[in-house]
């Protein structure tokens, strides 16, 4: 029995293909998480991040970010995305973070071949999938508002509802006179 010649030109063109797909860099997306099955967190409120350090880019950081849930005394999700002059990725570094951490979020020039970083924070489970590429998605956002106490809160804003609503009633009151 002789080799088929088809054959040798299939096998290939399959060996062709899966090359270039493995040379082509592309973004990890929503569609990659199959499906994130529900189960027990260690404690209340557990979360967790795609984590990683100095990654290439943000595929390689989120497909092999470990399955791990954040320390208790986290609460956030941090991205820090360095890029070149084009705006290619040099480096994604993604980890867990407390608040103090959050509060420098934003893009900066880092030095002057043009290399800029960008630095991003979000709270909910896995919310750090995209990278932070300009101002306007290199920021902080947040599920609940930040506050020292949240007794105080509520509190505070009851008394300004109460304000607006009577400066609001007394204005209505002056207009009809």
């Amino acid at each position: 029995m002789e080799p088929s010649p088809h054959l040798a030109w299939v096998l290939l063109l399959s060996l062709i293909a899966d090359w270039s797909e493995k040379g082509q860099s592309r973004d990890f997306t929503v569609n990659d998480i199959v499906y994130l099955h529900p189960s027990t967190t260690p404690f209340p409120g557990g979360f967790k991040c795609f984590t990683c350090e100095d990654a290439a880019d943000n595929y390689s950081c989120n497909r092999w970010a470990r399955d791990v849930y954040c320390p208790r005394e986290t609460r956030y999700c941090y991205t820090h995305h360095r890029m070149d002059a084009r705006g290619d990725s040099v480096s994604v570094t993604k980890r867990c973070v407390a608040l103090e951490d959050c509060l420098s979020a934003g893009c900066r020039d880092i030095n002057h071949e043009g290399h800029k970083v960008c630095t991003a924070c979000c709270e909910g489970n896995i919310c750090n999938l995209p990278l932070p590429r300009n101002e306007t998605d290199a920021i902080f956002s947040t599920l609940s508002p930040l506050s020292a106490g949240s007794r105080v809160t509520p509190r505070l804003s009851s008394v300004t509802c109460s304000l607006v609503i009577s400066s609001v009633l007394t204005a209505l009151d002056l207009s009809h006179v």
